[in-house]
């Protein structure tokens, strides 16, 4: 609300959002100028800023406009922010701003997320700042951070207000991200925040004030002796030349290559084939949505996440010509019957209709264009994408950082100290980084020689046929198998899930499967004979979570790796990447997931929660294993 003097006010905790002397003073005197901004980023090619209250974004926008009137600026600024009341965006938008940052509000107005739990991040300056935002309690969030921060912007609402935000064991986790030389600042010098500060390792400073204040509050983290080193299963920084070598053209390996440039990072891309996505990738067209659970588990977590990081790379990439289409997808709902009761669901997980909605079989109807049976979910954020095209996309954005190597086989992996060499059948060495990321699905499982990961390749067969043969949906419709708008003519449907089949050709039983999956989707018999139809036979490499496996390779030969239960504590191997087992959920998980890889890759902070980067780490199993071992030995004996 807006308080007497026409500042923005808190009902809930009975305090301003900031000063009468302004939002983007005190933004520039306390946090910026508190911590020793803009001179400490010059020069640097990252600099990260974590802030424990967004509010309505006053810090990150004065952050930005100074960010963009410094000519010696980092190359990339990253800034961590939690808000547990984010605003909507009408609300956002109507809040006046000061003239130096009235058009960066209005930029962050344009991307500003639906209020949905999890992080958000949001790019900007053609991703050379980014905002990762998180909605929900800075406690919650702090241990969620996978970042290595170099300036803190401490701004909850006062310590007698809000007391919890100010709390030791909350300023104590600041320390687990603190980079070397990190600061601190805030504008409050009460007590409990200054104590805190101390116990967590900061010394300690009044600077004078502003606006009416007296004093601030600054610090400087001196890490003790005997402070622990990040665990080897997180982002660990390494002095090697920015450059990797990306083994697989398909859609992981093209977007892996994308991500890689964002960061500044080159890239050789090896592929097998002459041209990118011939394989899994090559479909003439695939859906992107969502996931509602009933538990909402790091499963509809992961894909939300991917979901919603997609939907403007999506979007971007089809105004660059690449065919689809973002105008929602409508996933038929088999366990309810009634959408009273998906209604109740959605709004028990806090869902918004701006990510997802449950229709009755009739809106659905309306919706799809077609009569369906049943209710269904609708995503407005979902859609569908050709395949290859995205990949081709994703290399052009790239640009000059990517180099592509068509007709280039790996047969076999080289380490010799901290270089890589990728060999192929004749022995000799196509090209070599301190840097592999193997994107090659099931193929990385070969080169990795590891055969005990529990991921298989699954046989996957979609028929076509041409587009006036049958009725199509205005959007795509899903269930048991999916039907596609019409694409360049044709109408695409399936697909079949086949393991333990090799079979390459494309099979008139499979289409006959895939009639019947559309009947059950449409409620109607098509009046097509599988003979009449074409197709297409892939395989999709699917771990047995169904989830994605991106991050470092676990160093299975270590002896550290059977005392460790949890991924981040599972050994690595130095410059070894995996991004694979992307399933049938390659499309709509190809823009988080290569980004993910890439803070991997870089140490740059992550665009997933570290509960999130654990659920697909490719030491998930082993710690998985270690588990079962311990909960199957026997207890203790206890003896008097």
């Amino acid at each position: 609300e807006t308080n007497a003097d026409g500042l923005p006010f808190a009902t809930a905790f009975g305090d301003v959002y900031h000063p009468r002397a302004g939002a983007v003073e005190q933004a520039r005197h306390v946090f910026l100028a508190g911590n020793g901004l803009p001179q400490r980023w010059a020069g640097r090619e990252r600099f990260v800023i974590a802030e424990t209250g967004f509010g309505l974004g006053n810090n990150f926008l004065a952050t930005w406009a100074a960010w963009r009137a410094d000519a010696q600026h980092c190359e990339r600024l990253h800034m961590l922010s939690v808000e547990l009341h984010p605003p909507l965006a009408e609300d956002l938008a109507a809040w006046p701003r000061d003239a130096v940052v009235r058009p960066l509000a209005d930029e962050l107005v344009r991307q500003w997320p639906a209020l949905v739990p999890g992080l958000h991040t949001l790019y900007f300056e053609a991703g050379r700042i980014r905002l990762h935002l998180a909605f929900g309690d800075v406690a919650d969030w702090l241990p969620e951070w996978v970042a290595r921060v170099d300036a803190f912007f401490l701004d909850g609402f006062a310590p007698d207000r809000n007391p919890r935000m100010w709390e030791p064991r909350l300023l104590k986790s600041l320390a687990r991200l603190a980079a070397p030389g990190a600061t601190a600042s805030t504008w409050s010098v009460a007590r409990p925040g200054r104590d805190g500060l101390r116990a967590a390792g900061f010394e300690v400073h009044k600077a004078p004030g502003h606006g009416g204040k007296r004093d601030v509050t600054v610090a400087n983290f001196v890490p003790p002796s005997t402070r622990r080193s990040a665990p080897p299963g997180r982002p660990q920084v390494r002095e090697v030349e920015r450059h990797a070598l990306v083994i697989g053209g398909g859609l992981a390996g093209c977007a892996a290559a994308w991500a890689l440039a964002e960061q500044g990072w080159r890239s050789t891309v090896l592929e097998r084939h002459p041209a990118p996505a011939s394989e899994a990738s090559g479909n003439p067209a695939g859906l992107f949505h969502g996931v509602v659970t009933r538990d909402d588990g790091l499963h509809a977590r992961w894909h939300r996440a991917a979901a919603l990081a997609f939907a403007p790379v999506a979007r971007e990439a089809i105004a660059e010509g690449v065919p689809g289409a973002v105008d929602g997808l409508l996933r038929l709902e088999h366990e309810f019957h009634d959408v009273g009761a998906m209604r109740s669901l959605l709004q028990r997980l806090g869902l918004p209709a701006s990510y997802v909605d449950a229709l009755d079989a009739g809106e659905a109807s309306r919706q799809a264009g077609l009569p369906l049976a049943g209710p269904a979910w609708f995503y407005p954020g979902g859609g569908w994408l050709a395949p290859g095209a995205l990949s081709a996309w994703y290399l052009r954005r790239a640009g000059p950082l990517v180099q592509w190597c068509g007709d280039a086989e790996v047969a076999q992996l080289g380490n010799e100290g901290a270089v890589w060499s990728a060999i192929d059948s004749r022995g000799e060495v196509l090209a070599s980084s301190t840097t592999v990321v193997l994107a090659n699905g099931s193929e990385a499982m070969r080169l990795l020689a590891t055969e005990h990961w529990p991921i298989e390749s699954i046989r996957g067969q979609i028929s076509i046929a041409p587009a006036a043969s049958l009725p199509l949906p205005r959007v795509p419709v899903a269930g048991s198998g999916y039907l596609l708008p019409a694409v360049h003519g044709q109408a695409v449907f399936g697909a079949t899930t086949q393991r333990d089949d090799n079979a390459s050709s494309v099979r008139e039983a499979d289409h006959a499967i895939n009639l019947e999956r559309l009947a059950a989707l449409t409620g109607e018999h098509a009046a097509l004979r599988p003979g009449e139809l074409t197709g297409r036979v892939g395989w999709r490499c699917t771990a047995v979570d169904r989830l994605p496996v991106i991050g470092a390779a676990p160093d299975e030969a270590s002896s550290a790796v059977g005392s460790a239960d949890q991924p981040r504590f599972v050994p690595r191997r130095d410059g070894l990447f995996v991004f694979t087992a992307l399933g049938s959920r390659g499309i709509g998980m190809s823009a988080l997931g290569a980004r993910l890889l890439a803070a991997w890759v870089t140490a740059a902070p992550s665009p997933v929660e570290a509960s999130l980067m654990d659920a697909v780490d490719p030491a998930r199993f082993a710690a998985r294993e270690r588990r079962k071992s311990l909960s199957s030995s026997p207890a203790p004996v206890r003896t008097a």
